[in-house]
């Protein structure tokens, strides 16, 4: 396999694992009870504990060297709870009261959010190919929570309320650690992100306060979130960018809501009529006129 295809095989397998978690914590939230929190919580700990553990057997360098630094530290805190955190507790809130597809889907309104704050801070008005991604995401939107009718949502409203808070922060937590990851590695920056947002959260639901019902199954469902749907798939993904450009990375990251739809489907019965369908490709399409206008 060449280095194109190397990477071309990551990002696709990094964002079906990450539409696979989606679906996994929605079994795990609506069907074993585990609370929202502490899903977040918990994952946020244990993966970022694993990737800077992965950080220092790969760099062989200390990971506390960036809190010397004031800036690095300040950014990478904002990071953590502002981004990592804040994102996390959405999507899974949305999933919680919604559905792991309609959560994923609602997240990837994220680079329309990105359009509007640029054009806010630079005072210029979008490009035409932008304004047609926003109305493409716009109508996208409308197709996904109504089934196309006026009268009625497909997913209640505070999961609707949740997934586009969740498009703000993952808006967020795209812009925010560039520098940071430039100035250092992705598994030292994402790895501190997790821990931190973990132990922020942490006084709000410790993780010995469980409530939830633990089998054979949740339990193996559980550690594929923190494996599989979170370390490798960042691994993945972010590994796939020495092989491929990150434009195609970002239209090939839309993997992950086809992944969470299919999954959702095939083992929890979701339902997934046309008017969503379209919706997820209004969507999902505005991923590639963006990218491809880079």
């Amino acid at each position: 396999m060449n280095e194109r295809k190397k990477g071309l095989a990551m990002v696709c397998l990094g964002a079906a694992m990450w539409g696979g978690s989606g679906v996994a914590g929605q079994y795990l939230l609506q069907d074993c009870g585990f609370s929202t929190a502490w899903l977040v919580v918990s994952r946020m700990l244990l993966a970022g504990v694993i990737l800077l553990l992965i950080d220092v057997w790969q760099y062989k360098e200390s990971v506390l060297r960036i809190w010397q630094d004031k800036k690095d530290a300040w950014d990478l805190l904002l990071f953590a709870i502002m981004g990592l955190l804040a994102v996390q507790y959405t999507y899974f809130a949305c999933i919680k009261y919604g559905n792991a597809a309609a959560a994923t889907v609602l997240q990837y309104l994220m680079p329309i959010i990105i359009v509007g704050y640029t054009a806010a801070v630079s005072r210029k008005l979008p490009q035409y190919r932008e304004l047609i991604c926003v109305a493409m995401a716009i109508g996208g939107t409308f197709l996904l929570v109504t089934h196309g009718s006026l009268h009625e949502l497909s997913i209640p409203c505070n999961a609707l309320l949740w997934g586009l808070a969740s498009a703000v922060a993952a808006a967020y937590y795209t812009m925010k650690p560039k520098r940071l990851i430039r100035k250092w590695r992705p598994t030292l920056i994402i790895g501190w992100g997790m821990l931190v947002g973990g132990l922020f959260l942490l006084p709000v639901c410790p993780p010995w306060q469980f409530t939830g019902e633990w089998t054979l199954l949740s339990g193996l469902i559980y550690a594929y979130i923190i494996i599989f749907g979170t370390v490798a798939a960042f691994g993945f993904y972010l590994g796939s960018i020495k092989y491929i450009q990150p434009a195609e990375a970002s239209i090939l990251g839309s993997v992950e809501p086809l992944a969470a739809i299919l999954l959702s489907i095939i083992f929890l019965s979701v339902s997934f009529g046309l008017m969503e369908l379209l919706g997820t490709a209004l969507i999902i399409g505005t991923v590639f006129l963006l990218a491809k206008n880079k």
